[in-house]
């Protein structure tokens, strides 16, 4: 599958109580610019080579254990960190423990509605080619690795003791899935990814490919959590998004092109 036929990846969403003070966190963490977003949420756009944007979605749905996907921010130096942690924590975040010991050199914080994300030591060798944001680390099986692999067309950049990762050929983070075992799933995740189909694809032969590589479509609708009910048996809500699910069960949508 060459990257110009692949899906690309539009956007990583968010579901939030408060949208716009959930944008401004992430906002002023990352330096991301605030933009008009077409379905009614806040959105950012990237300023260093991450290839999509943040969206972040009203949602009524309290958060339920830890969430599936978090962000890995990188360091150049243990000061460096320092700042990093001292700067979120100035914004809203708060420390949280998810299991993490004493001899652990990654420091794992919350933004103001529960988020987890990592502040990575500086040295890290994994994701010394990476920037400020170095990865999205993700609970999830080889199977579904392989899976997103194919479907955005990035390439493999890990594939050992069934965890792996895939890189988008133009740079920005990874996006990394750790393997078994996989966290128990706690209701809908908080995040999801959008994609859209090249430029020039149509939005059901794409959902057609990613069907052949082992998604499916998903009646649960994403919508539901957001007030919003008005989506057809078919799974296409009236903003034309289709809902459907990777092979470990993680939602996303479809959007027109």
């Amino acid at each position: 599958m060459s990257n110009e036929m692949a899906c690309h990846l539009f956007a990583l969403c968010v579901d939030a109580h408060q949208p716009s003070r959930l944008a401004r966190f992430w906002s002023e963490l990352l330096r991301w610019n605030v933009t008009d977003d077409p379905l009614d949420g806040v959105a950012l756009l990237p300023t260093d080579d991450t290839g999509f944007r943040l969206r972040f979605l009203a949602s009524q749905e309290p958060k339920i254990g830890q969430n599936l996907m978090h962000f890995d921010l990188t360091s150049t130096s243990v000061e460096d960190q320092r700042q990093t942690v001292a700067r979120a924590l100035a914004l809203g975040a708060r420390h949280v423990d998810v299991g993490q010991g004493p001899e652990d050199e990654h420091v794992v914080l919350a933004d103001p509605e529960g988020n987890e994300f990592c502040v990575i030591e500086p040295g890290n060798n994994f994701l010394a080619e990476c920037g400020f944001v170095g990865a999205l680390a993700c609970d999830g099986s080889q199977q579904v690795g392989y899976f997103w692999a194919a479907a955005l067309g990035w390439p493999l950049v890990w594939d050992q003791d069934q965890e792996t990762a895939i890189r988008s050929p133009h740079g920005g983070p990874k996006i990394t899935w750790g393997g078994p075992p996989l966290m128990p799933r706690l209701g809908r995740n908080r995040l999801h990814f959008d994609v859209v189909p090249p430029p020039g694809g149509d939005q059901q032969a794409e959902v057609d490919r990613l069907l052949a590589l082992g998604a499916t479509r998903i009646d649960a609708d994403l919508d539901a959590g957001r007030g919003e009910t008005n989506r057809g048996e078919t799974g296409r809500s009236e903003t034309g998004r289709v809902a459907m699910a990777d092979p470990d069960g993680n939602e996303f949508c479809v959007l027109t092109a």
